[in-house]
């Protein structure tokens, strides 16, 4: 997809994705070493846009696996279609059951599930496998098989080979420890949060019509509140909805009222919420 790294920025920054050149570097040999990238980093800085990006950049098709406590192997690669074989069987009441078997066990009743479908066929896709330390550890031996060979084995009907391998992205939250089996297979990437001039960039880009001023004050708020003590401390998702908010209610310039009545647009817990407003002092920031 890619035949430098200044390209991939390039790129990317077209969908409005800014990457940092740690970013643009793994994105680039993730792509020219034909590895699953492995993202890690707290919620909201833009692991899943990152996929989302690469998708819209290659048009290639995105394949989301969400994962979560207890997705197992049906929701993740593939089932049959019970309800459709039992039709099938009773509509054929007078063939022999090798030849009714032979048929319920076919394309037609399988439905496939995100992993089975990123590696059929021939068309590009980027298969984004979503917080994937929400999964159980027995997952972990499912993508294995399909990270280290692309293939999938439905024992009724065989091994499922990859034409076209996925550009594949893990992501991961962290609250768990993914196993090492697992990342040996991927590149390793962490997004943390911006520098200054990086999320300023990112604030004017989603947010056009906030003044070069006003985004320089609140990402320097924004930073502030990450340097305390919170539950939760804000993601850039959330500095983004703040200048938006901000814009919505014509707010010129961060004066303590605003920030104070709109604290919650990026504090989730309202013992964060007091603790910010005891303790954020505007006239240091």
């Amino acid at each position: 997809m890619f035949t430098s790294v200044d390209e991939v920025s390039a790129r990317l920054a077209e969908t409005g994705y800014l990457a940092s050149p740690a970013v643009a570097t793994t994105v680039f040999l993730a792509d020219r070493l034909g590895k699953p990238l492995l993202v890690e980093g707290p919620a909201g800085v833009g692991k899943t846009e990152l996929a989302k990006a690469v998708a819209e950049v290659a048009g290639a098709r995105l394949v989301r696996l969400q994962c979560y406590e207890g997705i197992d192997e049906s929701r993740a690669l593939y089932e049959w279609n019970h309800a459709k074989q039992l039709l099938r069987i009773s509509a054929g009441r007078d063939e022999a059951w090798d030849e009714t078997r032979t048929d319920i066990f076919s394309e037609e009743f399988l439905l496939a599930r995100p992993l089975l479908t990123a590696i059929r066929g021939g068309d590009p896709k980027v298969l984004l496998i979503d917080e994937t330390d929400k999964a159980d550890v027995e997952v972990e031996g499912l993508l294995l098989e399909v990270l280290s060979d692309f293939q999938v084995t439905v024992p009724e009907l065989g091994t499922i080979t990859a034409t076209r391998r996925p550009f594949v992205v893990l992501t991961s939250n962290a609250s768990r420890e993914l196993s090492e089996a697992l990342r040996r297979r991927c590149l390793f990437l962490h997004i943390g949060f911006p520098d200054e001039e990086l999320e300023r960039r990112i604030v004017r880009l989603k947010v056009p019509g906030v003044d070069e001023a006003l985004a320089e004050s609140l990402v320097r708020v924004i930073r502030a509140l990450r340097e305390m003590d919170l539950r939760k401390v804000p993601s850039v998702a959330e500095t983004i909805d703040w200048a938006r908010t901000l814009l919505a209610l014509g707010a010129g310039a961060l004066g303590e009222t605003v920030v104070r009545e709109t604290l919650g647009v990026v504090l989730k817990h309202q013992e964060d919420v007091l603790k910010a407003a005891s303790k954020l002092d505007l006239d240091a920031v």
